[in-house]
């Protein structure tokens, strides 16, 4: 039985981790659990450096926190939401990091444009899904389909941007001659 361990235990990630894990692995059979670890972060990421930080650190914690006895065959991933300001405006993403046998794949999401409103909130120091809920009169999206979902009128949601972002990081261990010659 092949073992995923999520430095979460929000539902929305543990189940893209599940999603994409199985589909690249080609595995039956994955159980996935999530642990709460610290991102060493702000809770509200604001930028990409802090976002991919984020992500990173989790993942080491989890590590950390796992059992040395098979520790070396845990599949180890982090999705860490974050914000930033670029040129065509404010953007939320998320940095996806996986470990595996000291292995590691680091990648991003696609950018969701944010309202400058939304935006100016984030810097006032609420986190997106609490502002979100406000707006849309929702309640705790940000472990259901998030930002995504609510400004994409659910055509995408949170889960299924981190499962195409785990997917893509993926690739590392799917052809690791290609990226860790020996």
């Amino acid at each position: 039985m092949t073992t995923c361990i999520v430095g979460s235990k929000n539902p929305v990630k543990l189940n893209a981790a599940k999603a994409a894990l199985s589909q690249s692995l080609a595995l039956p059979e994955l159980t996935v659990t999530g642990v709460n670890v610290p991102s060493g972060v702000p809770d509200q990421p604001m930028d990409s450096a802090q976002t991919r930080q984020g992500a990173i650190n989790r993942v080491n914690e989890a590590i950390a926190r796992s059992d040395e006895h098979g520790r070396e065959n845990h599949w180890f991933v982090a999705i860490e939401g974050g914000v930033d300001n670029f040129i065509d405006g404010p953007a939320t993403f998320a940095y996806v990091a996986i470990c595996h046998q000291q292995q590691w794949s680091v990648g991003r999401s696609a950018n969701l444009p944010l309202p400058a409103s939304v935006y100016h909130a984030l810097q006032q120091g609420e986190e997106l899904g609490t502002v979100m809920d406000r707006l849309f009169n929702t309640h705790n999206i940000k472990q259901k389909g998030g930002a995504i979902g609510l400004l994409t009128n659910h055509l995408a949601t949170r889960q299924s941007v981190y499962e195409i972002a785990l997917l893509l990081a993926m690739a590392k261990f799917n052809h690791p001659s290609l990226y860790y010659p020996q």
